[in-house]
C-alpha cells in the first residue's frame, strides 16, 4: 500500500472512532448476553475451553506458582486474540447469517496475515509477561517457591505486601498496555481487512477518546475474569464468553459500519 493510502487509512480510521457515554460498557454487556442466550451451545463452547485451559494450566503447574500465575492472569493479555471465534459469533448473528462453531472457530482466516501478526505480538507479550513474573517471585521469595494455593492465600492475606503491590503494578503495566492496542483490534480486523498498526491505533484513539467509558470497561473485563478465576476456573464458561460477545458491540459502538466492500 502507498505511504499516503496508508496515511489516508489511519486518518479515517482515527476520524471515524465515535464518543460514546460513560455507562456504555453496561450496554454492550447486555447486547453481548443477547448474544449468548441466542446461542447458548457455541457460546459456552468457547467458555468451556478457557475453563479447561485453567484446569490444565492448574494441575500441571500447581508447584510452579510464578509460571502458573503468569499464565492465568496471561489470558487478560491473549484473550483479545482468543476471543475472537465469540466476536464472529455476534457478528454473523448481527448480519443475519447463520451462527456455525466451526466456522467462528475458522475466522480468523478473512484477515489471516494481519490478525496472526497481531497474536504474535500478544504472544512475546505473554512470554515477557511470564520471565517478570518469575523474576518477581525469585526477588521476594526466597528459598522453596510457594505453591499455587499457598501464593493465593498470601495474596489474598496481604502477607508479603511489597510483593503484592509490585507484582499488581507490572501485571497492570503489561495489561494496560495490551489493553490500549487491544479494545477493538481484533474485531476489527475481522470485520475489515485492516493492518494490525492501523488496528492498533484505532484501539488507541478509542481509549484516548473515551477514557472514562474505557476505564469502566477494562474493570467490568478484569471484574468478569476474577469472577471466573474465584469460581476454580469453572465460572469462565459464561463470564469469558460474555466478555467476547460484548467486546464486538464495544467495537460496533465505537465504529461505525464499514463500507460497502470494506
Amino acid at each position: 500500500m502507498p505511504i499516503t493510502d496508508e496515511k489516508s487509512l489511519t486518518f479515517d480510521l482515527v476520524a471515524a472512532i465515535r464518543p460514546v457515554a460513560v455507562g456504555a460498557p453496561w450496554q454492550w454487556l447486555r447486547a453481548g448476553w443477547g448474544d449468548l442466550r441466542a446461542h447458548p451451545l457455541p457460546s459456552l463452547a468457547y467458555g468451556a475451553v478457557f475453563a479447561l485451559c485453567g484446569w490444565l494450566f492448574a494441575i500441571t503447574l500447581d508447584h510452579a506458582a510464578a509460571l502458573l500465575s503468569a499464565l492465568v492472569t496471561g489470558m487478560l493479555l491473549v484473550g483479545p486474540f482468543l476471543a475472537l471465534g465469540l466476536y464472529d459469533l455476534s457478528r454473523r448473528r448481527e448480519r443475519g447469517e447463520p451462527v456455525q462453531l466451526l466456522a467462528s472457530a475458522l475466522a480468523w482466516r478473512h484477515n489471516l496475515s494481519n490478525i496472526g501478526l497481531f497474536a504474535a505480538v500478544l504472544a512475546i507479550v505473554l512470554m515477557v509477561w511470564a520471565r517478570a513474573s518469575m523474576v518477581i517471585f525469585a526477588v521476594f521469595y526466597e528459598g522453596d517457591m510457594p505453591s499455587f494455593a499457598g501464593f493465593l492465600r498470601a495474596f489474598s492475606a496481604l502477607d508479603n505486601l511489597e510483593f503484592v503491590v509490585f507484582y499488581l503494578a507490572v501485571g497492570g503495566f503489561f495489561a494496560t498496555l495490551v489493553f490500549a492496542v487491544s479494545v477493538i483490534a481484533v474485531p476489527l480486523m475481522l470485520d475489515r481487512r485492516i493492518d494490525a498498526i492501523n488496528a492498533a491505533i484505532a484501539s488507541a484513539t478509542a481509549l484516548a477518546r473515551n477514557p472514562a467509558a474505557m476505564l469502566l470497561w477494562a474493570v467490568l473485563i478484569v471484574a468478569l475474569t476474577v469472577l471466573g478465576f474465584a469460581t476454580g476456573f469453572l465460572g469462565l464458561v459464561v463470564t469469558m464468553p460474555l466478555v467476547g460477545h460484548a467486546t464486538w458491540h464495544a467495537y460496533r459502538a465505537l465504529m461505525p459500519e464499514p463500507p460497502a466492500g470494506a
